[in-house]
């Protein structure tokens, strides 16, 4: 072994294969002497007896004011009389929140400084670079020194995470503030070490958690400096778990009927930790003589942690109902789509809150806006193309240990095409869960069939205003009214029509008692289940009829009054279940086909309180002429025998509706005894499982038809018409993929030349037949490569950036659909919809074309394609095969460039027709730097 020199500082042995340190070791100055006498320690660092690796040990406090870890993966060489430790290979160095990892960290005691350097490969590239944590806050860089009593620091070649962003500089000085000031900056949201784009300042100044505010700065795209920039920046970096308020920048542009536009600029208020509001606008130029226009839009999104969260939002538009500027494309579209008003507005509020145990639940969904505010401001297709809104704010309870449960709900419903809207203010519902007679009375169970016996009970209680006026009609017009219209009517909201809305309100209670009279086997295989159902109906307001011969019409007068409609119904239900089964012998893939069948017989028995009720008014036409007939109206021949059991000396008297058009309508009035036959069918197989090595599960249920099913009935009560049309329906899926529905009606009548049923059957006709189809409606769908269910080759979508700038809009646009990964991902869904609808014998003429019996016909695809990893396109049409043309179709297409993305749009033709490309980076700090080209339907 060879001997040391004395005054060189002593190394162990290595014992990994990192090349030795061929530098001459340094000298110790005063190096100390195997003989010497013990020296005292006038820096009172070291105590006690002479241990040189006891540094800053004794009662007095030193420099160093915590305990300083660190370790090496190869080696730790101690200077004591320098004061000086260097850490070899994968050295890590923890002082209080400081910690630094890198190939080779020197910490000197003397300067309180710590060293870090990173170490070169045979390549000449830089390993193990220096990585500093200093609480919250991680760098990179190629050599870091900080003093460690001071805070301060120097980086070089530094990269660091500042939220969304990322910070490169040359230098770095590093304060005991933790702020940074840097030299030859750059700032950028892309996570590559050298990165696609930046901000490139010669100076620098970085308050972590806070901003990044820059000298003057310019936007290198590509390594490829570009002319964008400015005198200075400032770019916000807030902590992820800490809101902050702030500008939003608004986007610019220019639309082609109403100028250069700026859109969505506003301001963003974080009130607290549980509300944020969003204050934006819209403005347009216009041209020289009139002004574009202009739209603002306030939203406030509110969240309370295990108790609720909603979002509320107001907008408002206003902007010419004429065109301010021209235009010399030349094109195939058609030309300008012309406001319907000047002044729009929506308002939206989504209210849901967390299901709590014993507790109430109070929701809301509110949608209201003017009939044309989604036509002239959104490029949403649904809400485009939607013409029905409703609206509901809703309470409801259960009361604790008690079957009563409660409902109060506000309701709203509008369409914008008509311009109708209705209010139900309020909506109360009371309801009493089922109760068994036995436990009412307090009886002990024995199993006697009088504990079957049990009833339910709901109240219903609403008032509807409405501004839709209907149709004064009696007897399909056949009766004239005095005041009478065949066309519907709106009436404006406004203050000068209160009384009138009053007026046209609808209001009542409802009374529903549903008996239940128990389940009883019969037979030992068929189930009988009577039921009893009584229900009643409070109005505060009738109708009085009065014929007035001079006019020759009818007048209808409203008057006020408590009114009180009621109705009974018995019924009785047999079924029961039976199940043919063929199994197969041996093993086989297919071991088993199974048919289910479920007949069900019922009765239904309403008595005829047509004249009791007070559901009709008997009136007096005298010689009014029925224009059908040519002579004057007759007694109703359902009421000539109550009449003259009555004794009324009526001749030509008919039965009017008090409640024509009510809220709850009219209780059944006329006598009903039904009996209704239905047959439900479904066939099953049982095939071996293959993937099944444990025995568990041998075999899988596999649905051949879900359901063929078969409805019928006969009303014995009726004059005409007494057998229902024969329902069927056939439901199945094939594969999980495709799925069939069948909905047909035949019917057993005569029909005349224009299509009227006559009450004779089609098998007493010359041309017998059993029935004729009547209806039918048919749907077929399929999924080419879904991406539902468990299979490992099925793989979500990537979830889209969050920021998807469409027409500077906030609102993403996410059309992608999920796919399969197969060697090119792609997935396609189709509905085929078809209906059918009997037109008749009328036979076609040259001025009467007959119809086609094929009313609708209509094919939808929707499908994506994922082209690359980057690239997907998507696309979804509709074709409409009665009116020959395609009703909407809609081309995506989705790039992703790392820290940017592309994202397009084109409608080549229909009313949303028009295109739009975005080029944008993803982070939504920089939200605004992005490049936008696009005409729609909304700027045409």
């Amino acid at each position: 072994m060879a001997a040391t020199q004395p005054g060189l500082a002593q190394q162990r042995p290595r014992t990994t294969n990192v090349p030795a340190d061929v530098r001459p070791a340094p000298r110790v100055i005063n190096a100390p002497q195997p003989n010497a006498p013990t020296r005292s320690d006038t820096l009172g660092l070291v105590t006690g007896s002479p241990d040189s690796l006891r540094v800053a040990a004794g009662g007095r406090k030193g420099a160093v004011e915590t305990t300083v870890k660190y370790k090496a993966k190869d080696s730790i060489r101690f200077e004591v009389q320098n004061k000086r430790a260097i850490l070899y290979d994968k050295a890590n160095v923890d002082y209080g929140d400081m910690n630094i990892q890198s190939a080779k960290i020197t910490v000197d005691y003397s300067t309180n400084i710590v060293t870090a350097e990173g170490r070169q490969d045979s390549t000449g590239r830089l390993q193990d670079r220096p990585v500093f944590k200093d609480g919250g806050s991680t760098y990179q860089a190629n050599r870091i020194d900080y003093n460690t009593k001071t805070k301060r620091g120097r980086i070089t070649d530094v990269v660091t995470n500042m939220g969304e962003g990322y910070i490169h500089a040359e230098t770095i000085k590093k304060n005991d503030r933790n702020e940074l000031f840097g030299v030859r900056g750059r700032y950028t949201t892309c996570n590559l070490e050298d990165p696609h784009f930046y901000i490139n300042a010669s100076k620098m100044k970085v308050i972590p958690g806070e901003k990044v505010v820059t000298g003057p700065f310019n936007l290198v795209i590509g390594d490829i400096p570009t002319p964008l920039g400015f005198l200075f920046g400032y770019f916000p970096t807030p902590k992820s778990n800490k809101r902050a308020s702030g500008l939003l920048i608004p986007t610019f542009g220019q639309a082609a009927d109403r100028g250069f536009f700026l859109r969505n600029g506003g301001y963003y208020w974080a009130a607290n930790d549980h509300i944020g509001v969003r204050l934006t606008g819209d403005i347009y130029s216009g041209n020289a003589d009139r002004f574009g226009g202009w739209r603002g839009t306030a939203e406030m999104q509110y969240i309370t942690r295990y108790r609720f969260s909603g979002l509320l939002s107001f907008n408002y538009s206003s902007q010419p109902t004429a065109q301010l500027l021209g235009s010399t494309d030349a094109n195939t579209n058609p030309g300008y789509n012309v406001p319907r008003s000047s002044k729009n507005y929506a308002l939206a509020w989504n209210h849901s809150p967390v299901a709590r145990p014993n507790g109430g639940r109070f929701s809301a969904n509110v949608n209201i806006s003017s009939n044309n505010y989604y036509r002239q401001n959104s490029y949403n297709v649904r809400n485009y193309l939607q013409s029905a809104f409703s609206s509901t704010i809703s309470y409801s309870k259960q009361i604790r240990n008690s079957p009563i449960n409660y409902a109060l709900q506000l309701s709203q419903s509008q369409n914008t095409q008509t311009g109708t809207m209705n209010f139900t203010l309020p909506d109360v519902t009371v309801g009493v869960a089922r109760q068994y007679l036995y436990d009412l009375v307090g009886l002990e169970p024995r199993g006697k069939f009088y504990e079957q016996l049990a009833v339910a009970y709901t109240l219903v209680g609403q008032n509807r205003i409405s501004n839709a006026t209907s149709q004064t009609l009696l007897n399909g017009g056949a009766i004239p009214v005095l005041g009478g219209s065949r066309e519907t009517g709106v009436i404006p909201f406004k203050p000068e029509n209160f009384n009138k809305l009053l007026r046209n309100s609808q209001n009542g209670i409802q009374h529903q008692f549903q008996i239940t009279l128990g389940n009883y086997t019969l037979l030992k295989h068929f189930n009988f289940n009577p039921s009893v159902n009584y229900n009643e109906v409070w109005y505060f307001k009738s109708l009085n009829y009065s014929y007035n011969s001079v006019a020759r019409a009818v007048r209808i007068d409203t008057t006020n009054g408590f009114k009180r409609l009621n109705s009974a119904s018995y019924g009785a239900n047999l079924s029961t279940n039976f199940y043919g089964t063929i199994v197969r012998k041996g093993t086989h893939k297919i071991q088993a086909l199974r048919h289910k069948v479920t007949p069900s017989l019922s009765y239904q028995f309403s008595p005829d309180n047509t004249l009791t009720s007070g559901a009709f008014g008997i009136t007096e036409l005298e010689d009014l002429v029925d224009p059908t007939t040519g002579r004057p109206f007759r007694n109703d021949p359902a009421l000539e025998d109550l009449l003259k059991a009555n004794g009324q000396p009526y001749q030509n008297a008919q039965l009017l509706p008090r409640y024509n058009g009510f809220l709850f309508g009219v209780p059944t009035t006329r006598k009903v005894s039904a009996i209704n036959f239905s047959l439900q069918n479904s066939v099953e197989m049982k095939v071996r499982n293959n993937n099944d090595t444990t025995g568990t599960t041998p075999f899988n249920k596999v649905s051949l038809i879900d359901g063929l099913d078969f409805n019928i009935g006969y009303n014995f009560a009726d004059t005409a018409f007494n057998l229902s049309p024969l329902g069927i329906v056939f439901r199945t899926q094939v594969a999980r993929k495709l799925n069939l529905l069948v909905n047909s009606n035949f019917v057993f009548y005569q029909q005349d030349s224009t299509g009227r049923a006559i009450n004779h059957y089609l098998w007493d006709q010359q041309k017998k037949k059993i029935a004729r189809l009547s209806s039918a409606n048919l749907t077929i769908s399929y999924q080419f490569n879904p991406s539902s269910g468990d299979r490992k080759s099925a793989i979500k979508r990537p979830v889209a950036p969050a920021n998807d700038p469409t027409l500077g809009s906030p609102t993403r646009l996410d059309p992608y659909e999920d796919y399969v990964d197969f060697e090119i991902p792609w997935d396609l869904s189709t509905n085929l919809t078809a209906t059918y609808a009997n037109q008749g014998p009328l036979p076609e003429r040259l001025y009467r074309p007959r119809r086609s019996p094929y009313t609708a016909v209509s094919l939808n695809l929707n499908g994506s394609v994922k082209l690359t990893e980057t690239l997907r396109f998507g696309f979804s049409t509709n074709y409409d095969f009665v009116n020959k043309n395609p009703a909407f179709t809609s081309l995506d297409v989705f790039k992703d460039l790392h820290c940017w993305q592309i994202n397009g749009n084109w409608r080549p033709f229909g009313p949303t027709r028009g295109y739009f490309v975005t080029i944008a980076a993803k982070s939504a700090l920089l939200q605004s730097l992005k490049l936008s080209r696009n005409r729609t339907f909304l700027n045409y």
